[in-house]
C-alpha cells in the first residue's frame, strides 16, 4: 500500500515539474521573437498560391492590339489631288510611290494638253520640220462634202485644161449607181418658186411633157441621144426629150441643163463641172457626166457658199461663177 502511495506521489511530482518547465519554455519564447524581428520564412513554409488569370477572348485582345498599334499620320492640306491606283488599300507598302509616280504622269499629261494647244511658234533656222509641213498641209485641206467658203476657184488656165481633158468625153448611162428619173408630167423642181430672176425662168416653168420623134424634131434643130436618153437644145439649155424614144430615156435628173450659147453636150459640161469642183474639194465622186445625187450635193455646197441661189443643177449664175459660161 505504501508503495502504491509512493508510485503516485512520484508521478505528481513528475507531472508538476514537467507542467512547471513547460510553463517556463512559453515565458521565454517571445522574448527570443522579440531579439529576431526579421526571421525568414522556413524553407519548407507553403508559400500562397497566385490568383489563377483570367482567360480573355481572343476577339478582344485583338482589337486591344490594333487600337495601340500607331495610325498613320493623315496629311491636313494637300497640295494636289492624288488619285489612287485600283485595287491598292491605303496602308500598301509601296503608296508613297505609287502616288509619287501617278503625280509625274498628271504632270506628263498636262504637259502634253499644253503643248498641242499652244499655236506654233516661228519656224526653226534651216526651214520648218517635214512632219510639220505635212500636219499643216493635212489640217488646210477642205474636207469632204463640207462648206468651204474659202476655196480657191480654178484658174483660167486649168478651167481650160479641164474643158481639153472633156473634149471628147461621153456619158455612160449607169442605172445601177445612180438610179434614173421616172417620167412624171405634174412634176415641178422643188423650190424654183422662190428662184428670183429671170435666170431661173427656165427652172420654174418646167414641167416634164411626152412627144414623139416628130413632135419634137419640128420644133427643134438639135435632138441628141446624150448618156442613155434624148435631149433636145433650146436657147441655151439642154432638156429630156420623154417619149423620144422609149428604149432610150435614161436620166439622172429631170432638169434643164445650162451650157451656154455654145451649145456644148450636156454630158461634157456636167463632167467640166465635177472637176471643177473637185479641185475645190466639193466634190468627191467619180466624174461620170451624169448630175447625180453627189454632183447636186456638191453644187449645193459651193452656190451657197458662193452666194448663189441653191438650186442643185447646173444654171447660168453658176457656170459663169466657175467662170466656164
Amino acid at each position: 500500500m505504501k508503495k502504491v502511495i509512493a508510485i503516485l506521489i512520484s508521478c505528481s511530482l513528475a507531472l508538476a515539474a514537467s507542467a512547471i518547465a513547460q510553463q517556463d519554455e512559453q515565458q521565454q519564447k517571445p522574448k527570443k521573437e522579440k531579439a529576431q524581428p526579421a526571421r525568414s520564412h522556413p524553407a519548407n513554409e507553403a508559400k500562397p498560391a497566385p490568383k489563377p488569370q483570367q482567360s480573355v477572348p481572343k476577339q478582344h485582345t485583338e482589337t486591344k492590339a490594333r487600337e495601340k498599334a500607331p495610325q498613320p499620320t493623315e496629311l491636313t492640306s494637300k497640295p494636289h489631288a492624288v488619285t489612287k491606283a485600283p485595287g491598292k488599300e491605303p496602308g500598301h507598302a509601296n503608296a508613297g510611290k505609287e502616288q509619287t509616280e501617278q503625280r509625274m504622269k498628271e504632270r506628263s499629261a498636262t504637259n502634253e494638253a499644253e503643248t498641242a494647244n499652244k499655236p506654233p511658234g516661228p519656224a526653226p533656222a534651216g526651214g520648218r520640220n517635214q512632219s510639220n509641213v505635212a500636219a499643216a498641209s493635212q489640217t488646210n485641206k477642205p474636207p469632204a462634202n463640207k462648206l468651204n467658203a474659202q476655196a480657191k476657184k480654178p484658174d483660167p488656165q486649168t478651167i481650160q485644161k479641164i474643158k481639153t481633158q472633156h473634149a471628147n468625153f461621153r456619158a455612160q448611162p449607169r442605172p445601177d449607181k445612180v438610179p434614173a428619173a421616172t417620167f412624171n408630167q405634174s412634176y415641178r423642181i422643188s423650190g424654183s418658186e422662190q428662184w428670183q430672176g429671170p435666170q431661173y425662168e427656165v427652172f420654174r416653168s418646167y414641167h416634164p411633157e411626152w412627144h414623139d420623134q416628130g413632135w419634137y424634131r419640128s420644133r427643134y434643130n438639135r435632138v441628141e441621144l446624150i448618156g442613155g436618153g434624148y435631149y433636145y437644145w433650146n436657147s441655151g439649155y439642154w432638156y429630156p426629150a420623154w417619149g423620144y424614144d422609149s428604149s432610150a430615156q435614161y436620166y439622172a435628173y429631170d432638169a434643164p441643163i445650162y451650157v451656154g450659147s455654145h451649145a456644148e453636150p450636156p454630158d461634157r459640161v456636167i463632167a467640166d463641172v465635177q472637176a471643177a469642183l473637185q479641185e475645190m474639194g466639193y466634190y468627191q465622186g467619180e466624174v461620170d457626166g451624169l448630175l447625180g445625187p453627189l454632183t447636186r450635193e456638191a453644187l449645193t455646197a459651193y452656190q451657197a457658199d458662193h452666194g448663189l441661189v441653191t438650186t442643185a443643177v447646173i444654171d447660168e449664175p453658176t457656170l459663169s461663177s466657175l467662170g466656164m459660161s
